[in-house]
């Protein structure tokens, strides 16, 4: 029953800080001292900012609510949405609101957050014109990006938020530049060697990027340039006297605190904005309060989320009759920015007297890392990480304290004898008391005493547990290794909403034929989901034929590759791969494949699958390309699935004078029986004829050598990371065995494996019996598909001839079905622009991509020097470096 007992707590703002200090004064105080009204001035309750870019990634705006169950549901604690407070009258101690209501406090909390900053540019306000700051914001991009007719962006901005804003416009289908008035990328965050590489990756990925500049001006282009359902393009002029013709513009350019509403009350402000406030987050009017990015705590106004939840967590303590203080913030970040990992922390910029800088710059892997340590090396100040950031929660914690080994072993390679430490995972040399979680402040000491005391065995347990990890997220992998090194026996959950495997999930939707992620995660878990499980899940629904993968929810499963049935390519075109059974083509085909390279003007390139790549397509010509291709009776070679990729054969014993059976025929038989199937990891085979194996069927998933007998089947090998050579499971058997094996072993594979677990260790893995003692893998693989001891075969069996009966080519399936080919449509609305920041040169007879002038890095030519001329005209021999032209 609701009590209005209580004095009365007035909340301006439901924001990520305004919601998170609600349920931490509702922890606190549980005699319900206070009776609280929260008004938010937007109509959505409280959501995740930190994630909004997700928006762009399928997620529901209601994936993205913050607020806890019961939260506002009686008991003295009320919110009002779309409701602004607009005065303050702190004589009276009452707030007046944009619906005319005045209303009561004892004490008051400003939790206003910050406003998007934009630079006092000319035209900056015309249509076409946003900022990246609220889901209305990015709804209103959305649309924006629908009616664009040059399909080009640009984004005001290099710092995190700008580089955000950037990926979005890339998803959209935009061609993105991206100006920043510093001479690098996110500026506050890396110094000028994390900067450098950082601007390569992005460009890589097809953004131009305008470094020590800044956008002069924004005009309208003529109304007649315009089609009548497209918004006329914008010209943007940059303060070098660049011009560029765009779409929209994206000012993220920084924000800056939302303070108007203090100043007009009378209280004192920072002298660059902000309320100001004690330790305990009070002003000097004792009945006020403010937390988050609108308050100025010590002169500094925090622009992250962990130190606003930090006062959030001291006020709320206060209010409940504590005494905490709000004390240095750790302003430490991790994001993945682009696809690229990018990290800092601590001094990252080494501000410090004396400080020194260690760095491991590895631009072929495409990583930097540095550590600032004190004068002595005996302390970690901070640092940078570029391109790789996994190091990055087991560093983080020990800022301030002594280094556990020698820094520059710390950011050696994983596996490159650094030792133990943080240079190789372990947290061995974590103080207790060091923060693990700098956004709900939970120590080291703190997990291993939950984990400890509560029997806690998986990282969902510790976050439930602590709240480590629920906030931002960057410290979830120390996490598991906290519960690794601990001792205790992990747990098997997939990810903090699943507490089942892989292998039990895949279970769960076979038996209770469950078709939608929505409906396993309300039955069997937890949450939104995550990066994790959702791929995971999309690729069981795949796997047991619920549907083409682009209807309904399954859709915004994919990631981007299968999303577009494409592989997306480093200067953002996209490759298209048709399927060639064992490498078998005819002329025809051969010329129907050419003619569309040519017309479409695509890089084409033999694989070492016996394919043909098809590289520098744009996104909207998917589908007019894939029409050609399916006309002349070709279909989707898969290349951008986690499934079969090709059959890879020799011509055997029908043209070759050693080939002792028909491998050719095999191939082509296997590559079609399996086409299409998901697996948790992709899938390559080969088929030799004889025993010189020129098709290195050992060095694949599946791999079958032709004796004098009949095959020999080798299973397990793979070209990834850690190349394997296959193990010989059968010798000398018949067709009909050979192919009711290899269908049982992908079956067994795809339900049994880890998720992204290769089959080459997911054969190494059944060497570890349930009690962890060894068996022999080999011998116990043998007993399950060909003796059938685990009484399974029938199943086996009857899965792949499901598969087999229910195969359609996907995208055959997409050019049949006007809603399927409906994601496309708001690429194809200016089919003969192509994207500005790609253009391609001309090397040995095919297309090059260029981007800013600069061929690829790492692709041959490479090396040739910008000029001012047009991409075109830029000479290229085509001949690396080292090799005599001929």
């Amino acid at each position: 029953m609701e009590t209005n007992s209580g004095r009365r707590l007035v909340v301006v703002g439901n924001g990520m800080v305004g919601q998170h200090f609600v349920e931490a004064l509702r922890e606190r105080d549980v005699d319900r001292h206070w009776q609280v009204t929260v008004f938010g001035e937007e109509p959505r309750r409280a959501y995740d900012r930190v994630a909004l870019s997700s928006y762009f990634d399928g997620a529901s705006p209601q994936s993205l609510d913050l607020v806890a169950s019961g939260c506002y549901d009686g008991n003295g604690y009320r919110l009002h949405l779309d409701e602004a407070v607009i005065a303050v009258d702190r004589a009276a101690r009452t707030v007046t609101t944009s619906r005319g209501r005045t209303v009561g406090y004892d004490a008051l909390v400003l939790a206003t957050g910050s406003a998007a900053f934009v630079p006092p540019v000319p035209g900056a306000d015309l249509p076409g014109c946003f900022v990246y700051r609220t889901l209305d914001d990015l709804e209103a991009i959305h649309a924006a990006a629908r009616r664009a007719r040059t399909r080009v962006g640009l984004v005001v901005g290099g710092g995190l938020l700008g580089l955000e804003a950037a990926r979005a416009l890339r998803l959209l289908g935009l061609a993105v530049h991206v100006v920043e008035m510093a001479p690098r990328l996110m500026p506050l965050q890396v110094d000028s060697g994390g900067g450098a590489l950082l601007r390569r990756l992005v460009e890589e990925l097809g953004v131009t990027v305008h470094l020590g500049t800044f956008a002069a001006a924004v005009t309208e282009a003529a109304p007649d340039q315009a089609a009548p359902d497209q918004a006329a393009p914008r010209l943007v002029t940059l303060g070098d006297g660049t011009e560029l013709p765009v779409d929209l513009v994206v000012f993220a350019a920084g924000v800056r605190p939302r303070d108007q509403l203090a100043r007009d009350a009378g209280l004192a402000v920072g002298a660059r904005g902000g309320v100001l406030v004690d330790a305990g987050c009070r002003t000097a009017d004792a009945a006020v309060h403010a937390i988050g990015e609108c308050a100025c705590i010590d002169g500094t106004v925090y622009g992250l989320v962990a130190p606003g939840y930090a006062m959030g967590s001291v006020l709320a303590d206060r209010l409940a009759g504590g005494n905490a203080e709000f004390r240095a913030a750790d302003t430490a970040t991790k994001l993945k920015l682009l696809g690229v990992d990018v990290a800092s922390f601590g001094d990252a910029l080494a501000t410090t007297d004396g400080a020194l800088e260690v760095t491991v710059n590895d631009p072929v892997a495409g990583s930097y890392a540095k550590l600032v340590v004190s004068d002595d090396a005996t302390t970690l100040l901070g640092g940078v990480l570029v391109g790789d950031a996994s190091r990055y929660a087991a560093l983080r914690p020990l800022v301030g304290r002594p280094l556990p080994g020698d820094p520059l072993a710390m950011l050696a390679p994983r596996g490159a004898g650094a030792g133990g430490g943080p240079g190789d995972g372990s947290v061995g040399a974590l103080p207790a008391d060091a923060m693990v979680c700098s956004c709900h402040a939970v120590t080291r000491e703190a997990i291993d005493t939950a984990i400890a005391g509560s029997g806690l065995t998986t990282v969902a347990e510790v976050k439930a547990c602590t709240k480590a990890g629920t906030g931002c997220g960057s410290c979830v992998p120390l996490l598991s290794t906290l519960l690794t090194e601990s001792g205790v026996t992990v747990g098997k959950a997939l990810c903090e909403h699943f507490d089942c495997s892989r292998a039990e999930l895949f279970d769960l939707v076979r038996v209770e034929r469950i078709a939608t992620f929505s409906e396993l995660v309300d039955r069997y878990g937890r949450g939104r989901g995550c990066d994790v499980c959702k791929p995971v899940v999309a690729s069981i629904l795949a796997s047991l034929g619920n549907g083409h993968i682009l209807d309904g929810e399954q859709a915004a499963l994919q990631d981007t590759n299968d999303a577009f049935l494409a592989n997306i390519q480093r200067n953002g075109t996209y490759s298209v791969v048709p399927r060639i059974p064992g490498g078998e083509i005819t002329p025809e085909k051969l010329i129907a494949i050419g003619t569309v390279a040519r017309d479409f003007d695509l890089y084409t390139k033999i694989t070492g699958g016996q394919r043909i790549d098809l590289l520098g397509a744009r996104l909207e010509q998917l589908p007019a390309i894939w029409r050609r291709l399916v006309d002349a009776g070709f279909e989707s070679g898969h290349a951008y699935g986690k499934a079969l990729r090709t059959v890879k054969s020799c011509v055997g014993s029908t043209w070759c004078r050693y080939g002792v059976q028909d491998s050719l025929a095999l191939a082509i038989a296997l590559e079609l029986r399996y086409r299409g199937i998901r697996s948790p990891h992709k899938i390559k085979a080969a088929v030799s004829g004889c025993a010189r194996e020129c098709a290195e069927a050992r060095g694949k998933d599946i791999g079958v050598i032709a004796t004098e007998n009949g095959w020999n089947l080798y299973v397990g090998g793979n070209g990834g990371f850690r190349p394997r050579h296959a193990d010989l499971l059968l010798t000398d058997v018949d067709t009909e065995t050979l192919v009711r094996t290899i269908d049982r072993f992908i079956v067994f594979y795809v339900r049994t494996a880890d998720r992204l677990q290769r089959t080459s260790s997911w054969v190494e893995s059944l060497s570890t019996g349930p009690g962890g003692e060894q068996v022999d893998g080999l011998d116990y693989l043998r007993s399950v598909l060909v003796d059938d001891a685990l009484g399974i075969a029938a199943e086996l069996d009857a899965a792949i001839e499901r598969h087999v009966g229910g195969y359609e080519d996907e995208w055959a399936a997409v050019l049949a079905d006007p809603a399927r080919l409906s994601r496309f449509v708001s690429f194809v609305n200016a089919p003969d622009t192509p994207d500005p920041t790609i253009t391609f040169v001309t090397e040995r007879g095919q297309p090059r991509p260029v981007l800013l002038g600069l061929p690829v890095a790492g692709a041959p030519g490479a090396s040739v020097p910008a000029t001012s001329a047009p991409a075109t005209s830029v000479p290229a021999t085509g001949v690396p470096a080292g090799v005599p032209a001929r």
